[in-house]
């Protein structure tokens, strides 16, 4: 397996790396000759993130052992790409062969200089598949990364976890309707239950979805999910960097 990167493709490639650290500690490479993908599981297997990219994303892109796997730990990987994306004209990341005991990574730099990295990686990873049908949740939104920002930036910075809650815009009772607007959408600091006095501060905020949202469905009872916030944030990161706007789906919690 050999991939080679330079300019924009190279940026996405390292916020890739970046936002991938921020989710767990170990990196698996997955290659194949209709794509790369990349993913890492959090400690607690409460976060997985995937990121997948064709062949044309990169200027060399060829795998010639039908699909090669390994896995790496990301902070060795973030230590590559310490130096500057400005800096760098090119990066070439290579495996010899699928039993290769180190993945090499080459940069070179626009003063001249290269830098070459080995680093020893698994070649027989505990690979994690996930399988969704995203097209039967009874929820979902479309928002632009800087409106959840701004959302966001009501709750404490050390919340670690928040509860979505979606409605049918029209299925309120009058008098809760009148309260809050019509607004369909709660988001809400969570509250711990095995927390009798917690007197930290907790947040609610009622979204109308035709003002925040770019889309907005949800069929049914009302639905609400609790995650966390540090996963969110670091994708969230990743998606205004892309400049693309995020889709999330969901049905209730535990599902």
């Amino acid at each position: 397996m050999e991939f080679t990167l330079t300019g924009n493709s190279l940026k996405t490639f390292a916020r890739s790396i970046t936002g991938l650290a921020r989710i767990g500690n170990e990196l698996v490479v997955q290659a194949s000759p209709s794509e790369l993908a990349l993913h890492t599981l959090n400690a607690s297997r409460s976060a997985y993130q995937l990121i997948t990219f064709k062949p044309d994303f990169f200027d060399v892109y060829t795998v010639t052992d039908g699909q090669v796997k390994c896995s790496v730990l990301l902070k060795d990987v973030c230590s590559v790409l310490r130096t500057p994306i400005t800096n760098i004209d090119h990066l070439d990341v290579q495996l010899p062969d699928p039993d290769a005991s180190r993945l090499q990574w080459v940069l070179e730099c626009y003063n001249g200089i290269r830098k070459t990295y080995r680093i020893n990686c698994n070649v027989d990873p505990d690979i994690q598949q996930l399988s969704l049908d995203k097209e039967r949740y009874p929820s979902n939104f479309i928002v632009r990364p800087r409106d959840l920002n701004r959302l966001l930036a009501n709750f404490q910075s050390s919340l670690q976890e928040i509860t979505i809650i979606a409605t049918e815009r029209n299925s309120l009772p009058s008098d809760a309707a009148n309260e809050i607007g019509g607004k369909a959408v709660e988001l809400r600091s969570y509250l711990d239950p095995a927390k009798e006095s917690d007197s930290s501060l907790h947040t609610q905020l009622w979204i109308d979805p035709l003002e925040e949202f770019v889309q907005y469905t949800h069929n049914g009872d009302p639905v609400d999910v609790t995650f966390g916030v540090k996963e969110l944030k670091a994708f969230l990161s990743f998606c205004e960097g892309c400049e693309v706007d995020i889709h999330l789906y969901f049905e209730k919690a535990g599902e």
